[in-house]
């Protein structure tokens, strides 16, 4: 919306700034942290009245029990201080914004009706698991038929392409199997985000790089000059104004940690994790980086990958690998304390947000 004031520069200068991706993305990342800011002690204020309190499983560590009653489903609040900005600050004629947007508000649907129910029910018991992944199934692949959609225009907006990491040529194209795909990373990345949510402020400041990450990947792919240079194997112009979006994103998760650090005073519950998990991976997506998603959230990726090893293990041999998945709770049980867990788990997260950056050469 106020990407259209350049419109005005001729009478007002400096409203030509309006029209650089640069300013615009600073601008929905400080407007997003300040709505995470502004806007959070009303939130927990309201939950607190609503009786909106986390369920705690009594299968997890004895340590967490006295968190039940946190105020919850505080992924309200991040959405909000993700798309508001997002709506404020991008250009609303791109197309990639707009699938962003509602697979992000789509996914934290879900999310919501899980966190409601559990609240309901007074217990952590929310949709039952089949449907929940049957309505993620059935979004994602909508994000999927979305992006063969824009595939098929003229120009084309898209391409079913494959990009892989440290390989420049082979660039295979899926066609219409590239929609099965998608819907594979956008359950995945969704669900991982939502395992990692189990820490005060370890999800929320994981995704927060995760996301710094994706602002610069996005602002890459869609800026010409940068993209032949580092041999990118897609230039779309759309790419670029994801970076606004994955900006808002940044700015919504550093608002939102300042009142789930620890000790949290507010908990992001499944409308948070599943929203954010949509939309990084719908990103991801748009800007053909999707392998390199599991570099950018390699803590996710370890987080889910525990629970998988953790729960097949037990199955086929009775025995478990973990002492409590996902991995955090494995940290937690062997002595490591909870910032510790949430700090080197950031720390891991770095690096692995570092690294992805790096293979954009080595290609």
């Amino acid at each position: 919306m106020l990407y259209y004031l350049h419109h005005f520069s001729g009478y007002v200068p400096i409203l030509n700034v309006t029209r650089y991706i640069t300013f615009r993305t600073a601008a929905a990342s400080i407007t997003a942290l300040a709505i995470g800011l502004f806007l959070g002690p009303f939130m927990i204020r309201k939950l607190r009245e609503f009786q909106v309190g986390q369920v705690i499983r009594q299968e997890g560590p004895a340590t967490h029990r006295t968190k039940a009653g946190t105020p919850t489903m505080g992924g309200v609040l991040i959405l909000t201080s993700a798309i508001v900005p997002t709506l404020l600050w991008a250009n609303l004629e791109n197309a990639y914004i707009w699938v962003a947007v509602l697979a992000t508000l789509a996914f934290g649907a879900v999310g919501f009706a899980d966190d409601y129910l559990k609240i309901v029910r007074r217990s952590h018991h929310g949709l039952r698991p089949r449907y929940k992944l049957a309505w993620q199934f059935l979004i994602a692949l909508g994000v999927g038929l979305a992006l063969l959609v824009l595939s098929t225009t003229e120009p084309p907006l898209y391409n079913t392409r494959l990009v892989f990491p440290f390989f420049k040529r082979f660039i295979p194209d899926l066609g219409w199997v590239y929609v099965g795909f998608a819907m594979l990373v956008l359950v995945f990345t969704s669900n991982a985000v939502n395992l990692t949510d189990g820490l005060d402020g370890l999800a929320i400041s994981v995704f927060a790089v995760a996301a710094g990450a994706y602002t610069a990947l996005s602002y890459i792919s869609g800026h010409r000059d940068f993209a032949d240079y580092l041999q990118i194997a897609r230039f779309s112009p759309l790419s670029g104004e994801l970076s606004i979006f994955c900006g808002a994103l940044a700015g919504a998760s550093l608002g939102f940690l300042w009142w789930n650090s620890y000790p949290a005073e507010i908990f992001m519950g499944d409308v948070g994790s599943l929203g954010l998990g949509g939309a990084i991976g719908t990103v991801a997506l748009l800007i053909k980086q999707e392998f390199l998603l599991a570099i950018v959230g390699g803590v996710f990726v370890l987080e889910a990958m525990s629970v998988i090893v953790q729960v097949g293990s037990f199955k086929l041999t009775g025995k478990r690998v973990f002492r409590m998945a996902p991995l955090h709770h494995h940290f937690e049980l062997i002595g490591w304390s909870e910032p510790k867990v949430i700090t080197r788990f950031v720390i891991a997260a770095i690096v692995f947000a570092l690294f992805s950056l790096t293979t954009l050469k080595l290609r």
